[in-house]
């Protein structure tokens, strides 16, 4: 089990990405866009690094939805290598089964 302390800073990551998300694609249009002035783009890069860092969804770290756990995730279950195992032995994930040949 990870520390509720860790658990918690990536839920409030996850939200702080979602608020600035739009914002941050407006201000990277800005600076991509070759019709943009150098004064625009100067302000728009400003303006993106004056936004929090955990606003970057780089900044985020998949975790196991049951212990928190960073290591050994599966993106398609949302669980950790340990759990997505306990699951689907207790046949609670449908269509997965033990390996056998």
């Amino acid at each position: 089990m990870a520390k509720k302390s860790m658990v918690l800073r990536e839920e409030h990551r996850l939200r702080t990405v979602k608020r600035y998300a739009k914002k941050r694609i407006e201000l990277k249009a800005i600076i991509q866009s070759p019709s943009s002035s150098d004064e625009e783009r100067q302000d728009a890069l400003a303006r993106l690094q004056a936004l929090p860092r955990d606003a970057n969804p780089i900044r985020l770290r998949n975790r196991c939805a049951i212990t928190g756990r960073p290591k050994g995730f599966f993106r398609k279950f949302g669980l950790a290598r340990n759990k997505l195992r306990e699951q689907a032995m207790a046949g609670n994930i449908p269509g997965l089964t033990k390996a056998s040949w």
